[in-house]
């Protein structure tokens, strides 16, 4: 299928690049229904077991493109604005219902709409070159968008995330990774080496265990400690009983390396 992006499977591993350099990679309406629906066609793609997000050129992502956005949303009536908006949620959902591990390789600007698409990944590796801004109030919009009210607190702290989505200033890297919001900072050269590394460890990774616990993860975010923890010894009951379990435990016995299963 062919899409508004650069997308390629290599090994388990996908990588999608937004390919839009001209414009720091902004987004269209077409790109966002194409990332909808990828990331859920996904779920039920057994070649990929881990997914990895990036930009073209220098840069992530800018955000919703000005003119073929912002100027097309100021035609339609608030049903049309609701249906775009609905849309671009449906984006962040599908990726964090995906239950298999996406790492966003952050190289540039990442802005608005792109800022939430970091949030939405499961780890964020940022270039030495990386930046961060949302900056949905300073173009007189709620810093609540795509999920960011939901997603930025619980990865950062409520007290920062008022500052950022409240502010909407731009951050530095180092900023960005001293409040937890990238899991590392890596040399420019360096970062889709990286961002491969660890996807393509995942991907040859125990499958069931890595998305079993992106699904916990997602689900007791919602639960009391009470409700968790029995939520965790019912899901670790059936991997105790998992292929992999018993890959890794003969393994073990015979002192060599386990071969889990693939899909």
């Amino acid at each position: 299928m062919a899409y508004d992006f650069l997308y390629e499977v290599s090994d388990g591993v996908a990588t999608v690049t937004l390919n839009r350099p001209e414009v720091m990679n902004a987004l269209t309406f077409n790109i966002y229904a194409e990332l909808r629906d990828l990331f859920e066609s996904l779920r039920t793609d057994d070649t990929v077991r881990a997914v990895i997000l990036t930009g073209a050129g220098n840069n992530f992502c800018s955000g919703g493109d000005v003119h073929e956005i912002i100027g097309e949303l100021f035609k339609r009536d608030m049903q049309g604005h609701l249906e775009f908006t609905r849309m671009t949620g449906a984006v962040v959902q599908n990726m964090r219902m995906l239950d298999k591990p996406i790492i966003a390789a952050l190289n540039g600007m990442t802005a608005g709409a792109g800022a939430v698409l970091a949030l939405a990944s499961d780890l964020r590796i940022a270039s030495e070159r990386a930046r961060f801004a949302f900056l949905f109030t300073k173009v007189g919009l709620t810093g609540a968008d795509m999920g960011a009210g939901y997603l930025l607190p619980r990865i950062i702290g409520m007290g920062r995330a008022f500052e950022l989505l409240l502010l909407g200033d731009t951050i530095d890297v180092t900023t960005a990774e001293r409040s937890g919001l990238v899991n590392r900072v890596v040399s420019h050269a360096e970062l889709l080496p990286a961002a491969y590394q660890w996807a393509k460890r995942l991907a040859d990774g125990p499958r069931l265990a890595i998305s079993m616990t992106k699904r916990m993860l997602n689900q007791e975010l919602h639960m009391d400690l009470v409700s968790a923890i029995e939520a965790e010894a019912q899901a670790q009951a059936l991997m105790l009983m998992g292929d992999d379990h018993r890959a890794f435990y003969e393994a073990f016995q015979s002192k060599s390396k386990p071969e889990f299963r693939k899909p």
